[in-house]
């Protein structure tokens, strides 16, 4: 199998506690501390990587430190509660929100459109959805054998 790994945990995934993308951000994270994550792929970036850490109020730097250690998700999201300065019920909905409403630009979804073989016919608006499909196809792409 290919040395890197493209992530294909979706940003609108939560775990128990809620937190979209956070399930996505452990795995990228996790990857690239391993070594192992695609190199079209920031490990931690400045888009939903950013929001999450944001929204919940966690230092980006001690979530990575936390990241090299290993820990499960299950541990990740321990660590989170334990560490993150905004993690209640409205802040977790207001990110949510700004996560599921994120809308990409005419030009960014025409183009992952376009590289994934379908039709803009308008139907997709969504940043998520059509990460999903860009990171499927980006997956489907790569050498698996």
């Amino acid at each position: 199998m290919s040395q890197s790994i493209v992530p294909t945990i979706s940003s609108g995934t939560a775990g128990p506690l809620g937190v979209l993308h956070l399930p996505r951000l452990w795995q990228k994270a996790s990857l690239e501390a391993a070594g192992k994550l695609h190199a079209d792929y920031p490990g931690c970036g400045n888009g939903y990587d950013q929001m999450v850490l944001d929204g919940i109020g966690v230092d980006k730097e001690a979530f990575l430190a936390f990241i090299a250690t290993k820990p499960t998700y299950v541990q990740t999201e321990a660590w989170v509660k334990a560490n993150a300065t905004k993690l209640n019920a409205e802040s977790v909905a207001t990110l949510n929100a700004a996560i599921t409403g994120y809308i990409h630009t005419d030009e960014t979804r025409a183009a992952i459109l376009s590289a994934v073989g379908r039709e803009d016919d308008g139907s997709i608006l969504d940043a998520v959805n059509l990460n999903n499909l860009d990171d499927w196809n980006s997956f489907h792409g790569q050498e698996l054998a």
